[in-house]
């Protein structure tokens, strides 16, 4: 009954977060310092929405997607595609098969095509200075789209979700599923956090561990493979598969004489996919609670029918929308509006950055969240 009511608390509040959207975002942390003690300074900028604003229209945006394989890359492409044309701008959308060497010759392209602008969600932060130097010459401003590009002062703004949250959300509501403040445990949990090469995974890693730290060293919480650390748990490529084996090996070594698993932390849908397929496989205990991050097709299902707990809803319409206000606000000359100007250093300096605060999905509230908002139709669930 506890339990229930507390989801039922978290829905409304989660159904009130998302009216606010990409308002003002809760505190977010450094790319080199984690910790929920640091504080920052956030200076917010009202705008209005693209539809409200006078597009200044007529010019060209270059849009650098890492990949198709993932649901996610796929939404946030077409939503910045279809809301920049409708802003009068020509745009150049591609997408680089997750390979660098594809994706800096797509951004070279652009520059020598004639964007004006860049929006760049890349495949490695660090791997695009040269390129970007270019950029920079030829005066074209660039976006940092999700994930922060590094050690390019050619960077103008970042469009983002509040990462750190995203991995907050997610600690907690493992902290809150096991009661972990009143059980008496141990539970056994296992952890799988992204891409080493994606800035974005560390976050995602470190709001997460911030939260479940205290329970491991109290010994509450229990790593049985002993893999917390991020360079043990990170998974190349956000792979399903590469998270899948992982998960077969971890099974086999610590869970196959029948020792419970009560947790896994998976900082997004693809690993999870992995860990659900290899639980389902490998695994006759009672069924852990997981974690994930974007809401994809098959991982909602999943939550439906029970194997997965929930999913971080990052409404990549909203970001699109916010990116699209950036776009314009360069185009006419003027700066692009931004929430955040303390936490995000890519090592030439604190890029002005534009949270959006993300929240989760579960079983409870993910009709509200996802179809009613129009996000997906309740066929596509089915």
């Amino acid at each position: 009954m506890k339990r229930k009511l507390l989801s039922a608390v978290l829905s409304m509040a989660m159904a009130a977060s998302l009216m606010v959207g990409c308002g003002s975002a809760a505190p977010a942390q450094t790319q080199t310092d984690n910790s929920a003690a640091q504080t920052e300074t956030k200076t917010e900028t009202k705008t209005e929405t693209p539809a409200q604003t006078e597009s200044a229209g007529g010019g060209k945006v270059g849009v650098a997607m890492p990949t198709k394989d993932l649901q996610r890359w796929n939404q946030d492409g077409a939503n910045m595609e279809e809301q920049l044309k409708a802003a009068g701008y020509e745009v150049d959308l591609q997408y680089a098969s997750n390979d660098i060497a594809t994706q800096v010759s797509q951004i070279e392209n652009m520059i020598s095509q004639g964007a004006q602008v860049l929006v760049i969600a890349s495949i490695d932060g660090d791997s695009l200075g040269t390129v970007l130097a270019q950029a920079k010459e030829a005066g074209i401003s660039v976006i940092a789209y999700d994930r922060l590009i590094m050690n390019s002062d050619a960077v103008s703004y970042y469009a983002t979700f509040d990462n750190y949250m995203v991995g907050t959300k997610q600690g907690e509501y493992i902290r809150d599923q096991l009661d972990l403040d009143n059980a008496a445990g141990p539970f056994n949990i296992e952890i799988f956090t992204g891409d080493p090469g994606d800035n974005n995974a560390r976050s995602f890693y470190g709001g997460a561990m911030d939260v479940l730290n205290k329970y491991i060293d109290e010994g509450k919480l229990v790593v049985q493979s002993g893999q917390k650390d991020f360079d043990n748990v990170a998974t190349a490529n956000w792979s399903t598969e590469n998270a899948q084996s992982r998960m077969d090996a971890i099974i086999s070594a610590n869970y196959a004489n029948g020792t419970k698993l009560d947790a896994v932390l998976c900082s997004n849908d693809s690993t999870a996919l992995g860990v659900t397929n290899s639980l389902e496989a490998n695994y006759t205990g009672d069924w852990p609670i997981i974690t994930g991050q974007d809401c994809d097709v098959a991982n909602v299902k999943n939550m439906i029918a029970g194997k997965q707990s929930m999913s971080i809803f990052k409404d990549t319409r909203t970001l699109a929308a916010k990116t699209v206000e950036m776009v314009d606000a360069i185009m006419k000359g003027t700066d692009a509006p931004v929430n955040d100007t303390s936490t995000y250093n890519n090592g030439t300096g604190v890029i002005p950055s534009y949270l959006c605060e993300p929240v989760f999905a579960d079983v409870n509230n993910y009709k509200e969240l996802l179809i009613d908002s129009g996000y997906y139709k309740e066929s596509d669930l089915q």
